[in-house]
């Protein structure tokens, strides 16, 4: 089944604001590091992962994931000479029975091993996207089958074969049966029959020895949270390649299974910031208990990008803008908030010390708590230095907010999010339009788009999703008020033909909202949640402000760092209360004062300065 949508094309886009902010970020702390990718594959030079069934295989894959996207959203061509070299340092590592693994021979199918070998071929997968040197996109190719031929001879129903479900000892196996996505994109890149075979058989087992995954789901009768096996990032990992699976079939039955899936994790298990699993990692209803003051880890960094990244493929598959809205709500809060953006030391749960900071953060807190309480995935290298899970999948999160803001449909263009900068798309006819936008989004409910045809004038579709939150919405054509219809899927469709120096312009108001789970509340506007810092308000509590029906607030000039500030006015002479955007939040937990706190309870009075 075709895609919708599509992302544009590297060299097609250049942003500016807080999605230039970010992607920046993740270039110069993490992805332009060559030091860390030669560590990554380093790893595969030796059995690194048998002592402790490690999962250090897995870090090169999910990072170039990242890498390859962030590329496409900025075509910066120093990342891409650096993956070059490392693509070819990890072709050089591939063994002779043509595993790409940190685990011997006698050690391999156990663990993490299908997972991390997973993620070579994902990370691999990705470099071939944004590859066109027919050299090594045939060195890569030919190494991809030989990687996934290993597999096949090895895993399944045959005689002296492992069932893939007994590959891994955690989670029900689930972790080795996600590798059915990379299997599905080599599927699509060779048509090797024996590529569907084997992803026929995964799905077979039902994603996991406990229970069957994709029955469970098209019954559709329990919550995720009640699931045969409820690990949020990997079962996530999984119906991704369900999905990729219908995409090449077309079986009806699979996407059902996905949408089931993702509406019962929205309706159940996300919090107000877009992410999962307020009992550590795992499905618990967090919709529900995401009010409970909670000191341990939990919403897992991993867990926001992989939430992100099957809305973006349903997203591109549906044509439905409704996921954009999750993708911006996970994005500006859960993934924005894990941004290490002062290099802070974080701490070894294990060894009980600080390591030097990450350029990501693995957890985040909802409730009167911190920061940096621990390194998701943290695995140390024999040969000196550790990474986390965390850090590895965050640069692709960062890249999807930008790559879905703005993509090309099949008869035009599709504008997903407000944004700042430039983005050349084509018409049906092959006819080159650029497009550039400026916005004060998410700050203010506003954007500006100016066309310029390479031929005019140039008739397409613009697709223009109205943002959530953004109330008394209306659209200027020309600095002329339109009478729009009403949005299909999310969408204000303008067909016509444009001219240069044609506009666009959006604009409408971004309230202040307030949302009550039992006696807590939380605020919000627009994308972003907001959140007390304790270090930023001298009155920081987790009661909840007393507030009139209506409320009164001053909008105040963000500080460093912050996307926005808010004065929450109270009655009665209680001091006011300060609101500031959940990512900009507890930022600084190397302080004293460091606890931040969305939900509030309604319960008692706050104290009396």
């Amino acid at each position: 089944m075709e895609n919708r949508f599509h992302f544009l094309l590297p060299h097609d886009l250049a942003f500016s604001g807080v999605y230039q902010d970010y992607l920046r970020f993740a270039l110069d702390r993490q992805l332009r590091v060559p030091e860390t990718w030669a560590s990554f594959v380093r790893v595969f030079r030796s059995d690194s992962d048998d002592a402790d069934e490690g999962w250090r295989c897995e870090y090169w894959g999910k990072m170039m994931r990242g890498a390859c996207l962030c590329y496409r959203a900025t075509g910066d061509e120093a990342l891409f000479a650096l993956l070059w070299d490392t693509v070819a340092e990890m072709l050089s590592v591939q063994r002779a029975d043509g595993r790409f693994s940190t685990y011997s021979q006698r050690c391999q199918l156990r663990g993490w091993d299908l997972w991390g070998r997973k993620y070579v071929m994902t990370g691999l997968v990705h470099f071939l996207e944004i590859c066109g040197e027919e050299a090594l996109r045939g060195q890569i190719l030919s190494a991809l089958i030989r990687h996934a031929d290993a597999i096949v001879a090895s895993v399944g129903p045959g005689p002296g074969q492992k069932n893939i479900t007994e590959t891994s000892s955690f989670w029900g196996g689930v972790n080795s049966c996600s590798i059915l996505e990379p299997i599905m994109a080599l599927y699509g890149l060779t048509g090797e029959k024996r590529y569907l075979a084997f992803a026929e058989y995964i799905l077979s087992t039902g994603g996991c020895r406990d229970g069957n995954l994709i029955k469970t789901a098209l019954e559709n009768k329990i919550p995720p949270y009640e699931y045969p096996e409820v690990k949020a990032y990997e079962t996530m990992s999984f119906f991704e390649g369900v999905l990729a699976y219908y995409q090449a079939t077309g079986q009806d039955e699979y996407l059902r299974a996905v949408m089931n899936f993702f509406d019962a994790v929205a309706r159940t298990d996300l919090t107000i910031i877009g992410c999962c699993g307020c009992t550590d990692e795992l499905f618990d209803h967090s919709a529900v208990r995401q009010t409970e003051p909670n000191r341990k880890i939990m919403q897992e960094t991993c867990v926001s990008v992989t939430w992100m990244r099957l809305c973006a493929r349903l997203l591109m598959l549906t044509g439905d803008g409704r996921y954009s809205g999750f993708i911006e709500r996970t994005g500006y809060n859960a993934l924005y908030g894990a941004v290490n953006l002062y290099g802070l030391a974080q701490y070894d749960t294990s060894k009980k010390e600080y390591l030097p900071g990450l350029p990501f953060d693995s957890y985040s807190p909802l409730t009167d708590s911190r920061r940096g309480v621990g390194i998701g995935g943290l695995k140390r290298f024999s040969f000196g230095g550790f990474y986390g899970c965390c850090a590895c999948i965050a640069s692709a999160g960062v890249a999807l907010l930008p790559l879905t803001a703005v993509m090309q449909a099949p008869d035009g263009v599709c504008v997903n999010a407000l944004f700042s900068g430039k983005a050349v798309f084509r018409t049906a006819e092959g006819k080159r339009v650029i497009l550039s936008a400026e916005s004060g989004y998410p700050q203010e409910g506003r954007m500006s788009i100016a066309f310029e045809p390479e031929e005019e004038p140039a008739a397409f579709t613009l697709r223009l999703r109205i943002p959530d939150g953004l109330t008394e919405a209306e659209i200027l054509v020309n600095g002329q008020r339109m009478r729009h219809p009403a949005p299909e899927k999310g969408y204000v469709s303008l067909k016509r033909a444009f001219a240069a120096g044609d506009t666009v312009e959006i604009r409408g108001t971004l309230p202040l909202i307030r949302e009550t789970i039992g006696s807590s509340v939380a605020f919000r506007r627009g994308p972003l949640v907001l959140a007390r810092d304790e270090e930023k308000e001298p009155a920081f509590a987790i009661q909840a402000p007393v507030t009139k029906d209506k409320m009164v607030y001053r909008m105040l000039q963000p500080e460093k760092g912050e996307m926005i500030r808010i004065l929450l006015e109270q009655q009665d002479g209680w001091p006011p209360v300060l609101l500031t955007d959940y990512a900009s939040c507890g930022k600084r937990w190397d302080r004293r004062k460091n606890r931040v706190t969305v939900w509030m309870k309604k319960d008692g009075e706050p104290e009396k300065p």
